[in-house]
């Protein structure tokens, strides 16, 4: 019971039951490539500059299906099952977010699909970061929603922290798990409790324009977010009002609008005294009129 409650209530993707089974399950667009000795699902869909989507933990290409639907009307849309999740293959060893942003890059590359624009929702959004950082030449623009630099409860909300842990402590005590996919659950579980592991500096290295967004009630802490905005250089912040970390799912048109804007537009490197200032001048003439 209390793995199922896990599932639901924070394994990022509740409530997806309503959405149509096209996506994630599409012999017409899905394929599949190896790497690192891991055969994993894509699908991509659309025609355009290629545009990247990340699902999170314990998900699979299914659970965008809403940015898929959205984007694909502009964009190259690539999408993923990370490898132990979705219908791509289990590993034997630890999972790291650091290879599943490794097989991203090397899936752009079967795909000869860079410098791509990418978007990652919550451990996605961690993959969007590691690409940045270890993939410069692959990346156009970041969208990085809900991501974290560790694993603690500085980053994390304390009680979703204390969630995850009463989660996999209780599988534990349950005995090895019986099913396959009750073996992938206390897999990427214990992972989001051991990783990642990511120096805020470390951030500065990214060049790609970057949107940092969240909700204002969201499982990150709201502080480890500004700490995420703060330390990327060319770097826009986005807080969605009365949103939780569901909100690609719960309300896609503001969350996806947001995302294309950025996409479509110039990134503009602000400076908050000039632009303040200028700002005023336009104000005061618009006035004078």
């Amino acid at each position: 019971m209390l793995r199922r409650t896990f599932i639901l209530a924070l394994a990022i993707h509740a409530g997806l039951a309503a959405q149509t089974a096209k996506y994630g399950s599409n012999p017409a667009a899905g394929k599949t490539f190896t790497h690192d000795g891991v055969k994993l699902y894509y699908e991509t869909y659309g025609a355009g500059e290629p545009l990247l989507i990340i699902h999170g933990n314990g998900g699979s290409i299914f659970d965008v299906g809403a940015q898929i639907d959205h984007f694909r009307k502009r964009y190259r849309v690539i999408a993923m099952d990370s490898r132990d999740h979705g219908k791509s293959a289990d590993t034997s060893d630890e999972v790291t977010y650091e290879k599943m942003a490794g097989d991203l890059a090397a899936l752009l590359d079967h795909l000869k699909a860079g410098p791509a624009y990418v978007l990652g929702w919550s451990d996605g959004g961690i993959e969007a970061l590691i690409l940045g950082m270890r993939y410069p030449g692959k990346v156009k623009k970041i969208a990085a929603m809900a991501a974290n630099l560790n694993p603690s409860d500085k980053a994390l909300h304390p009680e979703a922290v204390k969630f995850i842990q009463e989660a996999v402590a209780g599988m534990k005590a349950a005995g090895a798990p019986a099913t396959q996919q009750g073996k992938r659950e206390l897999k990427l579980m214990q992972m989001m409790l051991d990783h990642p592991n990511i120096d805020a500096s470390a951030l500065r290295s990214i060049q790609a324009p970057t949107l940092v967004l969240a909700g204002d009630h969201d499982v990150i802490a709201d502080a480890h977010t500004l700490e995420i905005f703060h330390n990327i250089p060319n770097s826009y912040l986005c807080i969605f009002p009365n949103a939780s970390h569901m909100i690609p799912f719960d309300d896609p048109a503001r969350f996806n609008g947001a995302v294309e804007r950025f996409f479509r537009e110039p990134y503009v490197k602000r400076d908050r005294i000039k632009d303040f200032l200028s700002s005023i001048e336009k104000m005061k003439a618009a006035a004078a009129k």
